[in-house]
């Protein structure tokens, strides 16, 4: 505020207090000059007086509404005037071509809807039908292929029964691996068993003593039989081991490349490992004219004198014996000593790393004799120095204790006992175990009589499930997949069954609680009796833990 004087009369001024009211926007530019000389700027100034307000009427004058115009196109037909001529006097109209019109049945809405869900209904029962047709043929087709489906795996199962049944017969008929004559041997003994089962239900006296002898000269014969088939047997395994032998000396070098191909190359000791594989052959080839039997014995002669030794020279000299006794005209039957003392002795040049060095990595025999010392122990019942390979160390094993030769011999002669189903059951539990990659070893410290142990004893040779005895369908799995397999997380069931078991997520919902209680049971008797073992124990601790861990949890 500010006081002025205003001249009210002629002489007389009276003091006036004028208001000045800051504005709270700014002053629009209302432009203005700039004296040039001072350079000053003047700004034209505008009314202080506030605008005056228009009256409120209550009514809103500016929206969008109102301001935006809605077109609309609509098109329009305007009224056409049409008349009828109709017959009167002096006037005929034809009526051929009208059309006489009757008003029909008159009906209402609701019949009107009535209708039309009767045509609905209609429509949904023919339309069901067909779709029922369709799901039950496809029900149909779906169990005729199941029934093809379930007939050719019952046939393909019987097939590879009488498959196994012949090929069983063939290796009793016909043994030649260890594996035969262990069941050649158990065969026996349930021989044996029944036959002295039934001379003393049906025989007493003199007459039971005289068939139990003669029952025991009988079993003699097929245990000489059974010698001799033994014998044969041994022949000819040794005879393809060395071969089996050579033809590994001779393999190439093979690798894979990039692209999954497989390279194979030829090196100067596969070379040499080929040729003594083909000279060796050839001097076992019987029944060959003599002009070959000699070129065969130049080239043994020419090969071996490579090397000058005590071992050639005996070659080259039996060599030239032959020679000298085939120009002789000696006959063959009398050459066959000879022919067998160079095969023996040119089989003894091959596996000397010097003549073939490709062989110095198949020798079960270290060159290096200090080598022994580490791995050979001695066995107190053949009283031999053995490699600790040729020990079968079970589990409950604290010492060692006799050879696998031993064993298989004290078997032969007393239980004889056939181990070739519970080898299967192992292999095929391991090979199963290693596939699961979350490195396991419990299933590698198991032998066979701990896994006899546990199929006889604890599951008692039978599916859990389906009670199927026949050990060949049986196989062991892990009882809860999450967890390494051990004595006390495995479940003996069938191939079929154990296909379906590993796929269930949830035990508890998949089982009922009395089955699942029985196989607890099973797992427990299986942990304290492998309790006992050295080797078990750190396992066993460690699964005390894990449970401990998922019970808190």
């Amino acid at each position: 505020c500010f006081g002025t004087s205003i001249l009210t009369d002629s002489d007389s001024f009276q003091e006036v207090v004028v208001k000045i009211e800051r504005r709270t926007y700014n002053k629009p530019f209302l432009g203005g000059f700039r004296n040039v000389s001072t350079g000053v700027e003047f700004h034209n100034a505008g009314s202080q007086t506030n605008p005056i307000k228009r009256p409120d009427k209550g009514i809103q004058l500016f929206c969008k509404e109102t301001q935006t115009v809605v077109e609309k196109s609509k098109q329009q037909q305007t009224r056409n005037t049409t008349s009828t001529q109709m017959t009167k006097i002096g006037l005929y109209v034809s009526n051929m071509t009208d059309k006489l019109i009757t008003p029909g049945k008159y009906f209402t809405a609701e019949e009107y809807h009535k209708r039309r869900l009767e045509a609905v209904i209609v429509l949904q029962k023919y339309f069901r039908r067909w779709h029922a047709i369709n799901l039950v043929q496809n029900l149909m087709e779906q169990k005729r292929l199941r029934l093809a489906r379930e007939a050719q795996e019952e046939l393909q199962k019987k097939r590879e029964k009488e498959e196994k049944l012949r090929r069983e017969y063939e290796k009793k008929l016909n043994p030649k691996t260890k594996e035969d004559f262990e069941l050649l041997y158990h065969d026996l003994e349930l021989w044996r068993q029944e036959e002295t089962e039934r001379i003393n239900r049906t025989l007493t006296g003199a007459e039971r003593k005289a068939a139990l002898c003669a029952l025991l000269e009988e079993e003699t014969e097929l245990i000489a039989c059974i010698g001799m088939h033994k014998l044969n047997a041994n022949v000819e395994n040794q005879k393809k081991a060395i071969l089996q032998l050579l033809g590994k000396c001779a393999q190439p070098r093979r690798w894979k490349a990039f692209d999954g191909k497989i390279t194979e190359m030829d090196t100067q000791n596969t070379l040499r490992g080929k040729e003594l594989l083909e000279i060796y052959r050839s001097i076992n080839t019987k029944d060959i004219p003599k002009d070959e039997r000699t070129s065969v014995l130049l080239t043994l002669k020419c090969t071996v004198k490579e090397h000058e030794c005590k071992l050639t020279q005996e070659i080259v000299a039996l060599i030239d014996r032959e020679v000298d006794l085939m120009s002789r005209e000696v006959k063959e039957c009398n050459l066959e000593g000879l022919r067998k003392r160079i095969c023996t002795l040119f089989l003894q040049y091959t596996k000397i790393p010097e003549f073939n060095p490709e062989v110095a990595g198949l020798l079960k025999v270290p060159q290096d004799p200090l080598k022994l010392y580490k791995s050979v122990y001695f066995c107190h019942s053949c009283e031999n120095y053995l490699p600790s390979t040729e020990f079968p160390i079970p589990a409950n094993s604290r010492t060692i204790g006799r050879c696998r030769s031993c064993y298989q011999l004290d078997n032969e002669a007393r239980k004889r006992e056939a181990y070739f189903k519970y080898r299967l059951i192992l292999e095929n539990l391991r090979k199963s175990e290693v596939d699961y990659q979350d490195d396991t070893k419990i299933v590698f410290l198991v032998q066979l009589p701990d896994m006899q142990y546990l199929i006889e004893k604890i599951w008692n040779s039978q599916s859990a499930l389906s009670a199927c005895s026949d050990l060949y369908e049986l196989v062991m799995v892990r009882w809860d997949k999450q967890q390494e397999w051990s004595p006390w997380n495995t479940i003996l069931l069938t191939k079929e069954e154990a296909d379906a078991h590993l796929k269930l997520c949830n035990l508890q919902k998949a089982y009922e609680a009395p089955f699942i209680c029985k196989i607890k049971q099973k797992h427990i008797w299986a942990r304290n009796y492998f309790a006992q073992f050295p080797a078990m124990s750190s396992f066993l601790h460690r699964s005390n833990n894990q449970a401990n861990a998922n019970s808190y949890k």
